[in-house]
Order: C-alpha cells, then sequence, then structure tokens
C-alpha cells in the first residue's frame, strides 16, 4: 500500500506540494461592456455585479481594478439598436465608442494592457459576425428574416440560401482593428472565427507604422456555446436568428481546435485563445502542450460566472471556494491568462 495522505496533512504541507502556483491579480484579463453617455453604470440583469459603463464611469472603475492590482482589460461595445446597420457600420469608425474609450483610459492610465474585442454582432442589425449574402449578394436584413426570429426558427445560421459571407467581412475586421489600434489599443482580439481573420488583420496592421506593433489575441478556438447567453445580453448581440454553428466550433470536435490555433500562429497571431474554458479543460491542456511558445488565454465566459455566482447564492456553493477551485483549474490545464468577470471579486 502506497501512502498519499502525508502530502495532506495540514495546509501548509497541502500549498508545499501544490503543483499550480498561485492566481496573481496580473493573470487576469478584465471584461468590461462600454456604451455612449454620461454617468453610467447599469447592472446587467443575467450577470450580477457586472455594468455596462459610459467613459467616465469606466474610468472610475479601471481605478479601482488598478488598486487590485488587475491591469489589463478586455473592452466591449455597446450600442442602441437604432444605429445598427447590415454591415456593422459603428464597429469601425475612428470615433466608434470603443476607440474613444481606448483614447480615454490611455490618456488617464497609460499603465493599462487593453484589449478590445474585434467582431460585428454587436453592431449589426441582423446579430451576426458577418455579411448577410444570398446568392453570392449582399442582402438587407428584411422583415422575412426578422420575422424568424419571432418564430424561433431553429434552422441554424442559413435560412434558405441566406449565409454569413467570410471574405467579404474580413476587410470590416481588418479596418476595424486598424481604429482601434490607431486609437491605441495594446491587443486587439478577434472573436468573430471568420477563417483568414488573422491574417488579414496582420496585414492591415502591419501597412502603417503607427499600428505595426499592435498585437493580436486570436480567438483562436472559440467554440458554438450555450454559455454564452449572459454575454448576448450584455453586449445586446444575440443573432437575430439562426445561430452561429457555421462559422463558430462543433463543441464535438477536439482536434479541429489545434488545427484552428495552428493557423492562426501561421497567420501571425502573438496569443491565443480557447474559449469557453471550465467545459474545454482537455482543450486548454492540449493546447499548452502542442503551442508553448505563444501565450494562451482562457475565457471563463458569461454562463460559466453566472452560473457559479448563481448557485452559490442558492447555498450551493461557497462563492470564492468555488470560483478558486475552477480558475485553479483553468491554470492547471495551462491558461497563462484567464479572462474573467470574477476578477475583481476575486481580490476583494
Amino acid at each position: 500500500m502506497k501512502r498519499f495522505r502525508q502530502y495532506r496533512t495540514t495546509q501548509k504541507v497541502r500549498d508545499q506540494y501544490a503543483d499550480v502556483p498561485p492566481i496573481q491579480a496580473q493573470d487576469f484579463i478584465y471584461p468590461y461592456f462600454v456604451e455612449e453617455g454620461e454617468g453610467i453604470k447599469t447592472e446587467i440583469p443575467s450577470m450580477e455585479d457586472v455594468y455596462r459603463f459610459s467613459i467616465d464611469t469606466l474610468l472610475e472603475d479601471i481605478e479601482d481594478a488598478l488598486s487590485l492590482g488587475i491591469n489589463k482589460v478586455l473592452l466591449f461595445g455597446v450600442i442602441p439598436e437604432e444605429e445598427k446597420d447590415e454591415r456593422g457600420s459603428a464597429a469601425y469608425r475612428a470615433d466608434s465608442i470603443i476607440c474613444k474609450a481606448v483614447r480615454a483610459i490611455k490618456a488617464k492610465f497609460p499603465q493599462v494592457i487593453v484589449f478590445t474585442d474585434i467582431c460585428l454582432c454587436e453592431y449589426t442589425s441582423h446579430g451576426h459576425c458577418g455579411l448577410l449574402y444570398e446568392d453570392g449578394k449582399p442582402i438587407a436584413y428584411d422583415e422575412e428574416l426578422k420575422a424568424l426570429k419571432r418564430t424561433g426558427c431553429a434552422c441554424g445560421v442559413s435560412h434558405e440560401n441566406v449565409v454569413i459571407d467570410n471574405d467579404t467581412t474580413l476587410p470590416l475586421l481588418a479596418e476595424m482593428a486598424y481604429q482601434h489600434a490607431l486609437a491605441g489599443a495594446d491587443f486587439v482580439a478577434p472573436s468573430a472565427m471568420m477563417d483568414g481573420q488573422i491574417e488579414a488583420l496582420r496585414q492591415k496592421l502591419d501597412s502603417d507604422n503607427r499600428t505595426k506593433g499592435t498585437r493580436i489575441l486570436a480567438y483562436s478556438a472559440k467554440y458554438a456555446s450555450a454559455y454564452y447567453g449572459p454575454f448576448r445580453d450584455a453586449a445586446g448581440s444575440a443573432p437575430g436568428f439562426g445561430d452561429r454553428k457555421s462559422y463558430q466550433m462543433d463543441y464535438r470536435t477536439h482536434d479541429q481546435g489545434l488545427e484552428e490555433i495552428q493557423a492562426d500562429i501561421d497567420e501571425g497571431t502573438d496569443w491565443i485563445m480557447v474559449k469557453p474554458a471550465l467545459a474545454y479543460l482537455d482543450i486548454l491542456y492540449r493546447a499548452s502542450v502542442a503551442f508553448p511558445n505563444h501565450p494562451l488565454v482562457a475565457y471563463q465566459v458569461s454562463g460559466e460566472y453566472s452560473m457559479l455566482l448563481n448557485a452559490s447564492r442558492q447555498g450551493y456553493f461557497d462563492e470564492k471556494r468555488i470560483f478558486h477551485e475552477s480558475l485553479t483549474a483553468i491554470r492547471r490545464a495551462g491558461a497563462q491568462y484567464i479572462i474573467s468577470y470574477y476578477a475583481k471579486r476575486y481580490f476583494r
């Protein structure tokens, strides 16, 4: 009989034999939702203690995050429905809400490392991450397509001949990243899952000396997951019809995730990501082994956050303990950085 209990007798002994080092504030990237206005700090109904901020209140909250040692933020833009259009034009304007937020952050807190999400879903009238095409031609998000949302169509991303077009979306994503880089973003983080998006961004950024040094965090292995539900409430980015299974990854696959990561590396990404985190620890671990030279990020997504927090509210878990365990598991699987809505609460 081999005895293992000798490694667990006291907290001091357990700490001595722990394989995963303690999680530090600098390991976190804290996500923020930003909208136009002043004095806004509106709690998101599906995500306790997560808010939509105007830029002035965003700066106040970032100051609080810095006081806890968190110096990395990820920005998502939120705009009114009436400002959205079929092409997501508000996403890639020089005066977009994210460009203004980046400039304000860098002016007040130059030490903060700013990541910006690069995707059209928060800005398109149809809520998809790319342009709508039918029979090879762009189409408007008309009343027939809007009716699909009302009737609860579950036919998938396409309806008859309507598709989310990959190649015509790429220049728009590249322009969005370019504008964010000009505003001062340290990293641009493309999440649209369009084939070739890293190459498109890299070429655009490298074409201008002002943006050439901007790094890319690729949402490389991003799965079509039900865990994103609260985020779509927060960002107003739910698809108006169908789903995103034709461009986000099927969660029944695993080798494909590594192939996606390798493709992003080949196209020039600096950092790589697996999303979601907790249900995809196997992908995280395999990525950490296969790609040791690229910083690996895991996104503890909105559904994971809300699920754990709500269960603790019901008395099923101790909040601090369950989040410590889940975040440690993500680190144990190989993530070097974690995007988490719990980051600030973790250090309270």
